[in-house]
This record gives C-alpha cells, sequence and structure tokens, in this order.
C-alpha cells in the first residue's frame, strides 16, 4: 500500500506537559511549485517548538509537508500557512517555522515566522 500525502497533523499526548522544552526538526527535502511560473521551489523546512498537552507524530509531519509538492504557494505564505497549521493542530507554548529555499533567479530567500501563546 503507498502512502499518500495528507494535511492532517496527528498529535499524540506529551508524556511530560508540564515541563518545558524544546523539540527542533528539519526537511531538507520540502517542494512547492512557483505560482507564476510552475517551476518546483525546494526549501529546507525548520521546525522549532515547545510542546504543550500534545507532540506532532512525526511521520504525519512528514506527509503533511509532501501535500505541498503540488501545489503553487509563494513563500512567504506556505511558511505562514505551516506555522498555522502546526499551531492548531499541537497548541504548543511557542513554534517558529523558518523556510530556507534555494537560489532561484539569483534571489536566496528565507521567510521566519512565530507563534507564542502569550501573543
Amino acid at each position: 500500500m503507498l502512502t499518500q500525502p495528507t494535511r492532517e497533523l496527528v498529535v499524540v499526548p506529551n508524556p511530560h506537559p508540564t515541563r518545558v522544552y524544546t523539540v527542533e526538526m528539519d526537511c531538507p527535502e520540502f517542494t512547492t511549485l512557483c505560482p507564476m511560473t510552475g517551476q518546483p521551489d525546494f526549501a529546507t523546512i525548520y521546525i522549532q517548538y515547545q510542546p504543550g498537552e500534545h507532540l506532532v507524530e512525526l511521520k504525519s509531519l512528514k506527509l503533511y509537508l509532501w501535500s505541498f509538492r503540488n501545489e503553487a504557494h509563494y513563500h512567504e505564505d506556505v511558511t505562514n500557512l505551516i506555522l498555522n497549521d502546526f499551531v492548531a493542530a499541537a497548541k504548543p507554548r511557542y513554534a517558529k517555522v523558518v523556510a530556507d529555499f534555494t537560489v532561484r533567479g539569483g534571489i536566496h530567500t528565507k521567510v521566519t515566522v512565530e507563534y507564542s501563546e502569550t501573543n
């Protein structure tokens, strides 16, 4: 059976919900399409978060990020979408997403967005 991309981020209970700690993940194979040319844009996605009651299950994160590969998004938009969906699913204390895109047309783009439950 083939695994398919999905927009569902699965969460599991955090076994240490009262402890403040940081989880860092990166995906060096992220791909989305340029909305102007239809050509692929490649990036490394870095996610850092301080979990609350939930952790994000890693396979679901992989399938979630995979779901963008056939969609057209501007760099700024896709980075914000990832943060919004991550926060909605995991409800972390803090989260940061950095999308570090490879050079395209002579321009390197790096987009950083953050969330804090105190905002």
